[in-house]
């Protein structure tokens, strides 16, 4: 008989202590607890940004260069069964959460925790994405992921090789020629891309994660499109067109982006919690024993601009979320 655990998520809506009509139960509540996912995979991952204290971004309770919020933080990720950060990082371009980046690195080979980069690609469209994707992985080389590196044994791998998750912009990189100089590492990082890359640069990646999206029908003004149908179609494509890549499937509570400064009114209603539970359903229904998934992603610890923050609990029938001090 196979072996399953309970994934521990549930323990994610359990720190929660919002009251409301929809919380029904008396106690802590189980909505995750009952939902099996198989030996030893996945790990679960979960983005987090890295990029509070910028003045570019919203004031919140806390800093992200300060090392007791993110010891704080590794904690309680680790007690709720999470097994690494996916930061997002910018390279050079953002200094700010680049020293973030190293501090949380550093802080969690202290602890036995794991991290890896999420590379932001580039938004303006000036000719120079190619050249800041390179420097970037230049520096993630030096700084991160090679020989000598400072807290190098906390880096994701699969398969012995480094993980690098990749956010597609506007910059038009020609990720060939980065992977023309991956090849060089003493050890060549596995590249995920959000969904699907350009097809003249699909050679150049090893796999694809999913990411928060409302669905083939687009935001609905109501927050009921949540994601299912995207998902189904997400893990049908892996196995039927991409079985030879990688896998990553990912969950989302919900997503508000009302406090974003590039917010477009864009909403997935949280639904009292179903909107995680469904999500995490759908991955383990199209875990495939014979083939399973390596990592599940959560969209997002920490991104109260987006709404999609897990790091406090969820509010049960509500978008507003906030940080723990």
């Amino acid at each position: 008989m196979r072996a399953y655990r309970h994934l521990l998520l549930w323990s994610v809506i359990a720190v929660s202590s919002v009251p409301n009509a929809c919380n029904r139960s008396s106690g802590r509540d189980s909505l995750l607890r009952n939902l099996p996912l198989r030996e030893p995979s996945p790990k679960v991952v979960v983005a987090f940004q890295p990029w509070f204290g910028d003045p570019d971004h919203i004031r919140i309770d806390y800093t992200s260069n300060d090392p007791a919020v993110i010891r704080r933080q590794i904690r309680q990720a680790k007690n709720l069964g999470i097994y690494a950060f996916a930061v997002d990082w910018y390279g050079s371009r953002h200094p700010f959460l680049d020293r973030s980046y190293a501090l949380v690195q550093k802080i969690a080979s202290e602890n036995h925790f794991h991290v890896a980069l999420m590379y932001d690609e580039t938004e303006e469209d000036d000719g120079h994405a190619t050249e800041d994707a390179l420097e970037a992985m230049d520096l993630a080389y030096r700084q991160y992921i090679g020989p000598g590196s400072a807290g190098r044994d906390a880096y994701l791998l699969y398969e012995g090789r480094p993980v690098i998750f990749v956010f597609p912009k506007l910059g038009g990189t020609d990720w060939s020629q980065v992977r023309q100089q991956l090849s060089r590492w003493d050890t060549p990082p596995i590249l995920l891309y959000k969904d699907d890359p350009p097809p003249q640069y699909a050679p150049a990646f090893d796999g694809q994660y999913a990411w928060v999206h409302p669905g083939t029908k687009g935001w609905a003004s109501d927050g009921s499109e949540w994601g299912g149908d995207y998902l189904q179609d997400f893990y049908r494509k892996m196995q039927s067109r991409h079985a030879d890549q990688i896998a990553v499937g990912a969950i989302w509570p919900g997503f508000n982006d009302s406090r974003a400064s590039w917010g477009l009114n864009r909403h997935i209603d949280r639904r009292c919690g179903k909107t995680l539970e469904d999500t995490l359903r759908i991955f383990a229904e199209h875990d495939d024993p014979a083939h399973p998934m390596p990592f599940l992603l959560i969209a997002t610890w920490n991104d109260y601009e987006e709404g999609t923050a897990i790091e406090s609990g969820l509010a049960r029938c509500s978008e507003s979320v906030r940080p723990a001090s």
